[in-house]
């Protein structure tokens, strides 16, 4: 567990006023201090809950979610992260709503948001739709708390767009953070980012993107592994490479998964659709021409199929150092023989790694309230050291 009186310290000599009363994208977007804050209040969140000190922070309060793409595990995070601070969840079906009526994203989002501290949003299936989507809510609450028509405006927390996945990234920074023994243990140690085979087509870019773009902001040996023809957006290699000239670490791009597996601490395998087949799949559902995305998706499939063999398998595994690196993956994965008949991780590597599978996914909410926390409190170490004074047991039963 965590030190908590250090976490708090460490905490209130950072400089995050930024943050306030702000939303949370990009991780790029980011300072340093303001990611580090974010990595620090989660494990100390996490720290009051392991000692069954509620972190309520909210007394009434609405979060609203908004899921423009199917979700289990980041759907529940973002539950259980509100909760954990006190809200309540109001999940918007647009299917529902009166969107498909032409109604406005700014009346749907002053509407949903009389009593809304917290919005949440995930859509990431079209390129340059996502963050586009997310910013014109932003505006739109802020407009409406301007006019006087909102006593306060919900801060958005970017759930996944089409570019990045900062609640993902984070909690994957988070794991990887507390299996090497400290932020500090992390530089130099060699992260891969490598696509593998899955029977579907159309999975998006923002988890590859979202690793690459803040792995190198710590230091981190990052490369990047796919076949030719499934690159990522160019920008964010831009990101990274600049990232990595920043803090010492090292970007490389690859199309040898063999190479790229050599030695690596870290595996972090799954698949993506190429960055320009994304692009066309988007421009086509701008057209409504859904012929051809039924043709895409054919040649896509077709495209896959000639790269089953880039996938985790033991024999990769092994040509990791000293044949131990941690495995990651988002979930759910794509397991030959159990989920696909063939797939990006063959059942026995997923086997042995799928309670450090599932401790990598139990950062995702501390690091969702985190965002939230930090974007409701000018004074967080404070506040934490209030709840810890306050000392309310979540419960009194053992």
């Amino acid at each position: 567990m965590a030190n908590f009186d250090a976490l708090v310290n460490s905490i209130s000599k950072l400089n995050i006023e930024n943050m306030y009363g702000e939303d949370f994208q990009q991780t790029w977007t980011k300072s340093d201090d303001e990611l580090n804050a974010t990595l620090q209040v989660a494990d100390a969140l996490r720290n009051l809950r392991e000692r069954n000190i509620s972190t309520r922070v909210f007394d009434s309060g609405l979060a609203i979610s908004i899921f423009r793409d199917n979700s289990t595990r980041t759907r529940f995070s973002f539950s259980s992260a509100c909760n954990m601070l006190g809200l309540a969840i109001q999940d918007l079906d647009e299917k529902k709503s009166q969107i498909a009526h032409g109604e406005t994203v700014r009346e749907t989002a002053t509407m949903i948001s009389f009593m809304a501290d917290v919005i949440g949003i995930r859509d990431d299936m079209y390129i340059g739709k996502g963050t586009a989507y997310m910013n014109e809510v932003i505006n739109a609450v802020k407009e409406s708390n301007r006019d006087g028509i909102l006593e306060q405006r919900p801060n958005l927390v970017d759930l996944q767009d089409d570019e990045d996945h900062p609640t993902q990234a984070l909690a994957d920074l988070g794991h990887i953070i507390h299996e090497f023994g400290g932020v500090e243990n992390i530089k130099g140690k060699k992260i891969v980012m490598s696509w593998a085979y899955s029977p579907s087509y159309g999975k998006p870019l923002s988890v590859a993107q979202a690793i690459i773009g803040l792995m190198t902001r710590y230091g981190m040996d990052v490369t990047l592994a796919h076949p030719d023809g499934y690159e990522v957006m160019p920008e964010i290699e831009e990101i990274a490479k600049k990232n990595a000239a920043k803090s010492g670490g090292k970007f490389t791009k690859t199309n040898d998964m063999k190479a790229a597996f050599k030695d690596a601490d870290v595996i972090y395998c799954k698949s993506w659709a190429p960055f320009k087949a994304m692009e066309e799949r988007t421009d086509l559902y701008g057209k409504g021409d859904f012929d051809g995305i039924d043709k895409l998706e054919q040649e896509l499939l077709a495209q896959n199929a000639e790269h089953k063999d880039w996938a985790c398998t033991e024999d990769m595994m092994k040509l990791t150092k000293e044949g131990k690196a941690l495995y990651m993956h988002p979930l759910p994965a794509d397991i030959t023989g159990v989920s696909a008949e063939e797939g990006e991780v063959d059942a026995s590597v997923f086997d042995r790694y799928r309670d450090e599978l599932y401790k990598q996914a139990s950062f995702k909410p501390y690091m969702i309230a985190a965002m939230i926390f930090l974007s409701k409190f000018k004074d967080p170490a404070k506040v934490l050291k209030e709840l810890e004074a306050r000392g309310t047991q979540r419960h009194e039963f053992k």
